[in-house]
């Protein structure tokens, strides 16, 4: 089996890319060789200032990287609306919509708009954002969303329609993992609508496997112990953004498509094709969940 690595992104002058997170870890990482093959990169962050720096870090790296900070905060809508009309503005078209940006193991909280944080900021976020750039995302040749998910989606997750916001029995593990479902199950219904309506763009996901990042911050004290102690067997973030750079630009990924680690579990390693949960590819719940993000979030995909 052939190893793809960042060597293999092919170029991307002309090519115009948003990462939301890219102020830190997977998201810097993809933005970062992105700029290396010549895209310009939308550094989408809450933080400005985290962002500026990355900026910096990433052009001492990649002399004359095309970068510009865009502020984002996917947990809050009226953000995520104000982004959007700014990129808008800037883009006539968008090529790579990379909905990175995510929180993980969080205590029990909402967003600003009452959203359970974890689904507010992992999936509803995104949501909303795919939707406000969709008009530039179809004015591209062949343009690719590609929605980050984790392998957690396996763990304890599952789609609780009568009780989204997480109000019975809150629990940080399953709320995460339901989380990153919805991803999968909001790309995979994206791509069917795409392919349905003949557009020139497809969705596709990836997950970094068991990465070494800031997203654990929040993990309970004996995932975060292992972590560490553990840490030389985690992927780094560079090769833990491997997956999603894969879905973003190998010329041979196609729509529907989900990248992962190859090594044991989906763990650790470079990327190849891996399957996800039949949970994940029920068509049922993929509509029903469609439904219901456009009408929590306001928006609606005219295709």
């Amino acid at each position: 089996m052939s190893t793809w690595t960042a060597r293999d992104i092919p170029d991307l002058s002309g090519l115009t890319a948003v990462v939301t997170g890219a102020n830190t870890g997977l998201g810097k990482e993809t933005a970062r060789e992105l700029a290396r093959r010549g895209a310009l990169v939308e550094l989408a962050v809450r933080d400005e200032a985290k962002g500026r720096a990355a900026a910096e870090e990433v052009r001492a790296d990649v002399p004359g990287a095309d970068l510009h900070v865009q502020r984002l905060d996917v947990a809050s809508l009226a953000s995520v609306r104000a982004a959007a009309e700014e990129l808008r503005g800037r883009h006539e078209r968008i090529d790579l919509l990379v909905n990175n940006a995510g929180v993980m193991y969080t205590p029990r909280s909402t967003t600003e708009d009452g959203f359970e944080l974890q689904l507010g900021t992992n999936h509803l976020g995104h949501v909303a954002l795919t939707a406000l750039l969709l008009d530039r995302l179809l004015a591209a040749p062949a343009a690719r969303v590609v929605a980050v998910s984790s392998v957690a989606h396996k763990i304890r997750s599952r789609i609780d329609f009568d009780d989204l916001a997480f109000e019975q029995d809150y629990d940080r593990v399953a709320a995460y993992g339901r989380s990153k479902l919805a991803n999968l199950l909001f790309a995979y219904r994206l791509d069917a609508l795409l392919r349905a309506a003949g557009a020139p763009a497809v969705a596709l996901a990836a997950h970094p496997g068991v990465s070494d990042t800031e997203l654990t911050r929040h993990s309970p004290g004996p995932l975060r112990l292992g972590a560490r102690l553990g840490g030389r067997f985690l992927n780094s973030a560079a090769v833990g953004a491997l997956a999603t750079l894969r879905a973003a630009t190998d010329p041979d990924a196609r729509g529907g498509e989900l990248y992962g680690p190859r090594g044991p579990g989906e763990a650790v390693g470079h990327p190849v094709r891996v399957l996800s949960t039949e949970a994940s590819h029920d068509g049922a719940t993929q509509r029903r969940l469609w439904d219901v993000s456009c009408e929590l979030t306001g928006v609606s995909f005219d295709l």
